[in-house]
């Protein structure tokens, strides 16, 4: 089983933002939106774009490349030219600062 690791404070990752940072071997995006926080792999399932570079509107992330557009609640495809979902990874807030399990 995955252990919670703290990433940054939610303070730090403002309403309608999305951060990028690394876990291991992974790259991983933080996103906080009004229905709370998520994080999933930050390269896209169709070209390998980095999606921290694309933008979050609600609880929709578009890739930067070609548009593909995600779900970040659980990383379904909302959009083509994707077709695979992101992975998304369990977040808990504990004392304002955004833990994240990586597997």
């Amino acid at each position: 089983m995955a252990q919670f690791q703290a990433l940054m404070k939610l303070a730090e990752l403002p309403l309608g933002s999305m951060r990028a940072v690394t876990v291991g071997a992974r790259e991983i995006l933080v996103c906080h939106t009004r229905e709370g926080v998520f994080a999933l792999d930050n390269i896209c399932t169709h070209a390998h774009a980095r999606l921290c570079e694309g933008r979050l509107r609600a609880t929709r992330l578009v890739c930067p490349l070609h548009g593909a557009s995600f779900d970040i609640r659980d990383g379904r495809v909302l959009a083509p030219p994707a077709e695979v979902a992101l992975p998304t990874y369990p977040v808990r807030i504990v004392a304002d600062a955004i833990e994240v399990a990586v597997g």
